[in-house]
């Protein structure tokens, strides 16, 4: 009798076993026991995503929603592209060499972010400075030329109100550079909380998010480097 109920327990789960082979229930004494001895680790049962994972989830969603937003500033560039108004086409217009100098800025500070990304990694308070800065300087140079730029398209009567061509270019590129600004600004900021509060989860969190940003920003200049100035001015 007494080996009769020694066996029950064993019979009991292996039992169990088989009705759930892959132990997919959640009845389980067993599995219930481990469950709250291990915890909430987020990693599968027990609990939710870290923190780390919800926020980049969600800062994707953020960057799916501004990529479909300049996909309409796309859409209506290339259906105003001819609408001059016989004014001043992009071909006439266009600087290729000073828009090829901006884009080897955007494309370097995407490089250089990466790298503040790996000395981040290394916890190297120096290096992801160092990169950081250098990013930042990129940045407001890239700034800087896009801003020469329409100050010598509007002083040429050449401003976003002459056609519908040069509002849609201006709507499209603006935008663009609007984003690289609130980028520079919010890189600022996050080398001065990185100084004062060091890698802390937080902060590790936010700059993952911003080096999503800026990459993504850099993949939607090539896309206007190449639809918009190329293409302009081979028309």
């Amino acid at each position: 009798m007494n080996d009769h109920f020694d066996t029950m327990p064993s019979d009991i789960t292996a039992g169990s076993a088989r009705r759930d082979p892959y132990m997919l229930g959640r009845s389980s004494g067993l599995r219930d026991g481990r469950s709250r001895q291990e915890g909430a680790t987020g990693r599968g049962e027990g609990g939710p995503a870290p923190k780390f994972v919800t926020v980049t989830y969600g800062f994707w969603i953020f960057l799916l929603s501004d990529i479909i937003m300049f996909s309409a500033f796309f859409a209506s560039y290339a259906v105003l592209v001819n609408a001059t108004d016989s004014g001043p086409t992009g071909k006439q217009l266009f600087d290729l060499t000073r828009v090829a100098v901006q884009t080897g800025l955007l494309l370097t500070s995407t490089f250089t972010a990466g790298m503040a990304s790996l000395a981040i990694e290394r916890r190297s308070m120096p290096g992801a400075q160092a990169w950081l800065v250098v990013t930042g300087v990129l940045g407001a140079l890239f700034l800087l030329l896009e801003g020469q730029e329409f100050i010598t398209m509007i002083g040429e009567n050449a401003g976003p109100t002459r056609s519908a061509f040069l509002s849609a270019f201006f709507g499209l590129v603006g935008c663009h550079g609007v984003h690289v600004g609130l980028g520079v600004l919010w890189l600022g900021t996050m080398m001065a909380q990185l100084w004062v509060k060091g890698f802390r989860a937080d902060i590790l969190r936010r700059l993952h998010c911003f080096g999503l940003f800026w990459h993504a920003l850099d993949i939607i200049w090539v896309a206007i480097f190449s639809l918009v100035y190329l293409l302009g001015a081979s028309q």
